[in-house]
Protein backbone atom coordinates (compact mmCIF):
# COMPACT_ATOMS: atom_id res chain seq x y z
CA UNK A 1 0.00 0.00 0.00
CA UNK A 2 1.33 3.53 -0.99
CA UNK A 3 1.64 5.75 1.96
CA UNK A 4 0.53 8.66 -0.93
CA UNK A 5 -1.03 8.04 -4.44
CA UNK A 6 -1.65 10.97 -6.89
CA UNK A 7 -3.87 10.01 -9.45
CA UNK A 8 -3.99 11.87 -12.67
CA UNK A 9 -6.85 11.20 -15.18
CA UNK A 10 -5.23 12.00 -18.57
CA UNK A 11 -6.82 12.69 -22.22
CA UNK A 12 -4.54 14.68 -24.51
CA UNK A 13 -2.92 16.56 -22.31
CA UNK A 14 1.09 16.06 -23.74
CA UNK A 15 1.71 20.33 -23.11
CA UNK A 16 1.03 19.88 -19.72
CA UNK A 17 1.27 16.48 -17.97
CA UNK A 18 5.40 16.81 -18.08
CA UNK A 19 4.80 19.73 -16.38
CA UNK A 20 2.14 18.25 -13.67
CA UNK A 21 4.28 15.31 -13.03
CA UNK A 22 7.30 17.11 -12.81
CA UNK A 23 6.04 20.01 -9.57
CA UNK A 24 4.16 16.79 -7.23
CA UNK A 25 7.61 14.83 -7.42
CA UNK A 26 9.31 17.71 -6.40
CA UNK A 27 6.24 18.46 -3.83
CA UNK A 28 5.15 15.13 -2.67
CA UNK A 29 9.01 13.67 -2.93
CA UNK A 30 7.18 10.30 -0.79
CA UNK A 31 4.22 9.99 -3.34
CA UNK A 32 3.58 7.46 -6.32
CA UNK A 33 2.34 9.70 -9.04
CA UNK A 34 0.07 7.91 -11.56
CA UNK A 35 -0.90 8.88 -14.29
CA UNK A 36 -4.31 7.19 -16.15
CA UNK A 37 -4.35 7.45 -19.96
CA UNK A 38 -7.92 7.67 -21.14
CA UNK A 39 -7.19 6.72 -25.54
CA UNK A 40 -4.65 9.81 -25.98
CA UNK A 41 -3.91 10.35 -29.25
CA UNK A 42 -1.04 12.54 -28.59
CA UNK A 43 2.14 11.94 -26.83
CA UNK A 44 0.59 12.31 -23.19
CA UNK A 45 1.93 8.84 -22.07
CA UNK A 46 5.43 9.42 -23.29
CA UNK A 47 5.49 12.44 -21.76
CA UNK A 48 4.28 11.66 -18.51
CA UNK A 49 6.56 8.76 -18.51
CA UNK A 50 9.90 10.79 -19.48
CA UNK A 51 8.96 12.21 -16.16
CA UNK A 52 9.05 9.15 -13.90
CA UNK A 53 5.23 8.80 -13.96
CA UNK A 54 3.57 5.11 -13.48
CA UNK A 55 1.72 4.53 -16.56
CA UNK A 56 -1.79 2.47 -16.26
CA UNK A 57 -4.73 2.68 -19.01
CA UNK A 58 -8.91 3.08 -18.82
CA UNK A 59 -10.36 2.26 -22.46
CA UNK A 60 -13.33 2.95 -21.56
CA UNK A 61 -13.48 7.07 -22.32
CA UNK A 62 -14.81 9.34 -19.67
CA UNK A 63 -13.41 11.31 -16.61
CA UNK A 64 -16.24 9.12 -14.48
CA UNK A 65 -14.82 5.77 -15.87
CA UNK A 66 -10.88 6.29 -15.03
CA UNK A 67 -11.79 7.49 -11.95
CA UNK A 68 -13.38 4.41 -11.04
CA UNK A 69 -10.58 2.66 -12.10
CA UNK A 70 -8.38 4.29 -10.43
CA UNK A 71 -10.11 3.64 -7.09
CA UNK A 72 -10.46 0.00 -7.72
CA UNK A 73 -6.79 -0.58 -8.62
CA UNK A 74 -4.64 1.64 -6.01
CA UNK A 75 -4.32 1.05 -2.12
CA UNK A 76 -3.36 4.04 -0.58
CA UNK A 77 -3.17 5.93 2.60
CA UNK A 78 -3.71 9.40 1.14
CA UNK A 79 -5.22 9.91 -2.55
CA UNK A 80 -4.69 13.19 -4.64
CA UNK A 81 -6.63 13.52 -7.43
CA UNK A 82 -5.38 16.44 -9.67
CA UNK A 83 -5.89 17.20 -13.55
CA UNK A 84 -3.28 16.73 -15.94
CA UNK A 85 -4.04 20.43 -17.48
CA UNK A 86 -1.40 22.59 -15.28
CA UNK A 87 -4.51 24.54 -14.15
CA UNK A 88 -4.07 23.20 -10.10
CA UNK A 89 -0.80 24.20 -7.96
CA UNK A 90 0.93 21.00 -6.55
CA UNK A 91 2.34 23.05 -3.63
CA UNK A 92 -1.50 22.92 -1.82
CA UNK A 93 -1.14 19.32 -1.66
CA UNK A 94 0.94 18.80 1.46
CA UNK A 95 -1.62 20.46 3.30
CA UNK A 96 -4.13 18.81 1.85
CA UNK A 97 -2.83 15.30 2.72
CA UNK A 98 -1.73 16.38 6.17
CA UNK A 99 -5.87 16.77 6.60
CA UNK A 100 -6.50 13.60 5.78
CA UNK A 101 -3.35 12.02 7.40
CA UNK A 102 -3.59 13.35 10.66
CA UNK A 103 -6.89 14.76 11.26
CA UNK A 104 -8.59 12.18 9.23
CA UNK A 105 -10.21 14.14 7.22
CA UNK A 106 -12.60 11.94 4.76
CA UNK A 107 -12.40 14.60 1.64
CA UNK A 108 -10.38 17.85 1.16
CA UNK A 109 -11.74 20.39 -1.64
CA UNK A 110 -9.05 22.26 -3.63
CA UNK A 111 -11.69 25.66 -3.99
CA UNK A 112 -11.02 27.56 -6.51
CA UNK A 113 -13.75 29.19 -6.40
CA UNK A 114 -12.54 31.47 -3.42
CA UNK A 115 -9.51 32.82 -5.27
CA UNK A 116 -8.27 33.37 -8.71
CA UNK A 117 -10.90 30.95 -10.69
CA UNK A 118 -13.45 33.49 -11.78
CA UNK A 119 -10.07 35.89 -13.42
CA UNK A 120 -8.68 33.06 -14.82
CA UNK A 121 -11.31 31.03 -16.40
CA UNK A 122 -12.26 32.69 -19.52
CA UNK A 123 -15.32 30.84 -20.38
CA UNK A 124 -18.34 33.42 -18.53
CA UNK A 125 -20.85 30.00 -18.36
CA UNK A 126 -18.03 28.29 -16.66
CA UNK A 127 -18.18 30.60 -14.04
CA UNK A 128 -22.42 30.86 -13.69
CA UNK A 129 -22.57 27.15 -13.56
CA UNK A 130 -19.93 26.84 -10.77
CA UNK A 131 -21.51 29.19 -8.76
CA UNK A 132 -25.14 27.47 -9.71
CA UNK A 133 -24.09 24.03 -8.73
CA UNK A 134 -22.43 25.26 -6.30
CA UNK A 135 -25.46 27.33 -4.55
CA UNK A 136 -28.28 24.35 -5.87
CA UNK A 137 -26.22 21.65 -4.02
CA UNK A 138 -25.77 23.66 -0.32
CA UNK A 139 -29.48 24.48 -0.71
CA UNK A 140 -30.60 20.64 -1.51
CA UNK A 141 -28.07 19.10 1.03
CA UNK A 142 -27.45 22.00 3.42
CA UNK A 143 -23.86 22.32 3.37
CA UNK A 144 -20.69 24.43 2.98
CA UNK A 145 -18.68 23.24 0.56
CA UNK A 146 -17.13 26.17 -1.85
CA UNK A 147 -16.49 24.34 -4.71
CA UNK A 148 -18.34 21.52 -5.73
CA UNK A 149 -16.91 20.42 -9.47
CA UNK A 150 -13.38 20.84 -8.54
CA UNK A 151 -10.80 18.55 -10.14
CA UNK A 152 -8.55 18.72 -7.36
CA UNK A 153 -9.11 17.05 -4.02
CA UNK A 154 -7.81 14.87 -1.37
CA UNK A 155 -9.40 11.58 -0.11
CA UNK A 156 -8.98 9.07 2.26
CA UNK A 157 -8.41 5.08 2.22
CA UNK A 158 -11.97 5.36 3.48
CA UNK A 159 -13.93 7.50 1.35
CA UNK A 160 -12.21 5.69 -1.87
CA UNK A 161 -13.20 2.53 -1.19
CA UNK A 162 -16.56 2.87 0.21
CA UNK A 163 -17.67 5.37 -3.14
CA UNK A 164 -19.44 3.50 -5.51
CA UNK A 165 -18.96 5.30 -8.64
CA UNK A 166 -21.61 5.85 -11.00
CA UNK A 167 -20.80 8.64 -13.18
CA UNK A 168 -19.22 8.30 -16.49
CA UNK A 169 -17.99 11.92 -17.20
CA UNK A 170 -17.04 15.20 -16.21
CA UNK A 171 -20.73 14.79 -13.53
CA UNK A 172 -18.08 12.52 -11.35
CA UNK A 173 -16.92 15.74 -9.08
CA UNK A 174 -20.46 16.35 -8.15
CA UNK A 175 -21.04 12.52 -7.25
CA UNK A 176 -18.40 12.37 -4.61
CA UNK A 177 -19.42 15.58 -3.13
CA UNK A 178 -23.08 14.56 -2.85
CA UNK A 179 -21.53 10.89 -1.37
CA UNK A 180 -19.94 12.43 1.17
CA UNK A 181 -22.39 14.92 1.90
CA UNK A 182 -24.87 12.39 2.95
CA UNK A 183 -22.87 9.67 4.38
CA UNK A 184 -21.62 12.84 7.02
CA UNK A 185 -18.09 12.06 6.13
CA UNK A 186 -15.34 14.56 6.96
CA UNK A 187 -15.03 17.43 4.63
CA UNK A 188 -12.78 20.23 4.73
CA UNK A 189 -11.88 23.01 2.00
CA UNK A 190 -8.82 24.58 1.04
CA UNK A 191 -8.03 27.84 -0.84
CA UNK A 192 -6.27 26.97 -4.19
CA UNK A 193 -4.65 29.27 -6.97
CA UNK A 194 -6.00 28.59 -10.33
CA UNK A 195 -4.27 29.29 -13.52
CA UNK A 196 -5.78 29.50 -16.77
CA UNK A 197 -5.05 26.18 -19.15
CA UNK A 198 -1.96 27.01 -21.15
CA UNK A 199 -1.81 28.43 -25.14
CA UNK A 200 -2.23 25.07 -27.10
CA UNK A 201 -4.18 23.39 -24.37
CA UNK A 202 -7.64 23.00 -24.16
CA UNK A 203 -10.90 21.95 -22.18
CA UNK A 204 -12.42 18.27 -23.14
CA UNK A 205 -15.33 19.93 -21.07
CA UNK A 206 -18.28 20.88 -23.30
CA UNK A 207 -20.24 24.07 -21.00
CA UNK A 208 -23.89 23.27 -22.16
CA UNK A 209 -23.95 19.24 -22.56
CA UNK A 210 -22.05 18.60 -19.69
CA UNK A 211 -23.82 21.18 -17.44
CA UNK A 212 -27.10 19.84 -18.51
CA UNK A 213 -25.42 16.21 -17.36
CA UNK A 214 -24.20 17.51 -13.91
CA UNK A 215 -27.80 19.02 -13.46
CA UNK A 216 -29.95 15.53 -14.04
CA UNK A 217 -26.93 14.03 -11.66
CA UNK A 218 -27.82 16.66 -9.15
CA UNK A 219 -31.73 15.80 -9.42
CA UNK A 220 -30.83 11.99 -9.71
CA UNK A 221 -28.74 11.66 -6.35
CA UNK A 222 -31.56 13.98 -4.56
CA UNK A 223 -33.67 11.72 -5.48
CA UNK A 224 -31.61 8.31 -4.50
CA UNK A 225 -30.26 10.40 -1.27
CA UNK A 226 -33.22 12.13 -0.19
CA UNK A 227 -36.32 10.30 -1.46
CA UNK A 228 -38.57 12.00 1.19
CA UNK A 229 -38.09 15.42 -0.03
CA UNK A 230 -38.27 14.47 -3.81
CA UNK A 231 -41.49 12.82 -3.80
CA UNK A 232 -42.60 15.05 -1.14
CA UNK A 233 -42.10 18.02 -3.26
CA UNK A 234 -43.83 16.06 -5.81
CA UNK A 235 -47.09 14.86 -3.61
CA UNK A 236 -46.74 18.78 -2.45
CA UNK A 237 -47.78 19.66 -5.91
CA UNK A 238 -50.10 17.54 -7.10
CA UNK A 239 -52.05 17.76 -3.84
CA UNK A 240 -52.54 21.61 -4.32
CA UNK A 241 -53.27 21.17 -7.64
CA UNK A 242 -55.88 19.04 -7.09
CA UNK A 243 -57.10 21.34 -4.01
CA UNK A 244 -56.76 24.07 -6.77
CA UNK A 245 -59.58 22.31 -9.35
CA UNK A 246 -61.78 21.31 -6.51
CA UNK A 247 -62.49 24.46 -4.24
CA UNK A 248 -64.45 26.17 -7.90
CA UNK A 249 -66.52 22.81 -7.76
CA UNK A 250 -66.98 22.12 -4.29
CA UNK A 251 -68.13 26.18 -3.68
CA UNK A 252 -70.62 25.34 -7.24
CA UNK A 253 -71.74 22.85 -5.58
CA UNK A 254 -72.29 24.70 -1.90
CA UNK A 255 -74.51 27.01 -4.57
CA UNK A 256 -76.23 24.72 -6.75
CA UNK A 257 -76.29 21.47 -4.22
CA UNK A 258 -75.25 20.00 -6.86
CA UNK A 259 -71.91 18.80 -8.98
CA UNK A 260 -71.63 20.55 -12.33
CA UNK A 261 -68.29 19.38 -13.47
CA UNK A 262 -67.66 15.77 -12.50
CA UNK A 263 -64.54 15.40 -15.38
CA UNK A 264 -62.93 17.97 -13.24
CA UNK A 265 -64.17 16.10 -9.58
CA UNK A 266 -62.66 12.85 -10.90
CA UNK A 267 -59.65 14.28 -12.10
CA UNK A 268 -59.13 16.26 -8.80
CA UNK A 269 -59.42 12.79 -6.79
CA UNK A 270 -57.05 10.77 -9.04
CA UNK A 271 -55.07 13.49 -8.57
CA UNK A 272 -55.03 13.84 -4.96
CA UNK A 273 -54.67 9.40 -5.18
CA UNK A 274 -51.46 10.35 -6.78
CA UNK A 275 -50.32 13.03 -4.36
CA UNK A 276 -50.73 10.23 -1.47
CA UNK A 277 -48.86 7.66 -3.41
CA UNK A 278 -46.10 9.92 -3.81
CA UNK A 279 -45.67 10.93 -0.24
CA UNK A 280 -45.81 7.06 0.99
CA UNK A 281 -43.23 6.17 -1.91
CA UNK A 282 -40.80 8.61 -0.65
CA UNK A 283 -41.29 7.66 2.79
CA UNK A 284 -40.76 3.77 2.04
CA UNK A 285 -37.84 4.58 0.12
CA UNK A 286 -36.31 7.33 3.09
CA UNK A 287 -36.74 4.10 5.22
CA UNK A 288 -34.66 1.99 2.81
CA UNK A 289 -32.60 4.82 2.47
CA UNK A 290 -32.04 4.82 6.29
CA UNK A 291 -31.10 1.19 6.45
CA UNK A 292 -28.24 1.36 3.87
CA UNK A 293 -26.70 4.23 5.98
CA UNK A 294 -26.67 1.99 9.08
CA UNK A 295 -25.06 -0.83 6.74
CA UNK A 296 -22.53 1.28 5.27
CA UNK A 297 -21.12 2.59 8.94
CA UNK A 298 -21.00 -1.09 9.51
CA UNK A 299 -18.79 -1.27 6.21
CA UNK A 300 -17.08 1.60 7.82
CA UNK A 301 -15.84 -0.18 10.22
CA UNK A 302 -14.76 -3.37 8.41
CA UNK A 303 -12.62 -1.40 5.91
CA UNK A 304 -11.09 0.53 8.98
CA UNK A 305 -9.94 -2.75 10.39
CA UNK A 306 -8.83 -3.92 7.50
CA UNK A 307 -6.71 -0.97 7.09
CA UNK A 308 -4.78 -1.34 10.37
CA UNK A 309 -4.22 -5.08 9.11
CA UNK A 310 -2.49 -3.70 6.03
CA UNK A 311 -0.43 -1.27 8.01
CA UNK A 312 0.89 -3.88 10.42
CA UNK A 313 2.00 -6.34 7.70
Amino acid sequence: MDKIAVLIPCYNESKTIGKVVSDFKKTLPEAVIYVYDNNSTDDTVKMAQSQGAVIRHEYQQGKGNVIRRMFREIDAECYIITDGDNTYPAESAPEMVQLVLEKNVDMVIGDRLSSTYFHQNRRPFHNFGNSLVKETINALFKSDIKDIMTGYRALSYLFVKTFPVVSRGFEIETEMTIHAIDKNMLVENVTVNYRNRPYGSFSKLNTFLDGLKVILTILRLFKNYKPLAFFGLIAICLAGISIGFFIPVFLSFLKLHTVAKFPTLIVCGFTMLAALHSFFAGLTLQTITMKNKQDFEINLINIRRELRREKNV
